[in-house]
């Protein structure tokens, strides 16, 4: 798949992935600053990843993991420097969530910010979720 809008443009070939960008956005993140190369190369090989490009730069990413039949759980959705506040995280998450891959299927994601951005895509915060690290 890969859809172009303005300057930019959305795929989800593992190919497109920017390994080297891929390291550098998430080495800013709360969530992902301590995964290895090694981690982060196996997270691209068992997810449908969406990465969103202009020119030869990669300026967003998204990936789902998922079972294909019944549930997909979100993970390291995140938009680097200018190019935030333009509608790139808009129309990345539109673009996962609409995938035919993913309908009826039951979303999940673990978010410390962004709440309003993923409730306006019908996600709703929830106190059950359970998790630990083994």
């Amino acid at each position: 798949m890969h859809i172009i809008r303005d300057n930019y443009h959305i795929s989800d070939d593992p190919d497109d992935v920017d390994i080297a960008s891929l390291k550098h956005m998430l080495s800013a993140s709360y969530w992902a600053a301590a995964r290895s190369i090694d981690v982060k190369k196996k997270t691209i090989e068992n997810s449908i990843c969406f990465s969103v490009h202009t020119g030869n730069e990669q300026v967003a990413f998204a990936r789902v993991v998922t079972d294909y039949a019944t549930f997909g759980y979100i993970a390291d959705v995140i938009v680097v420097g200018d190019h935030k506040g333009n509608g790139i995280g808009k129309w990345l998450l539109d673009i996962v969530v609409n995938d035919v891959r993913l309908k009826g299927k039951l979303l999940m994601l673990a978010t410390d910010d962004a709440h309003t951005l993923y409730e306006k895509y019908g996600f709703q915060r929830n106190d059950k979720l359970m998790s630990t690290l083994i």
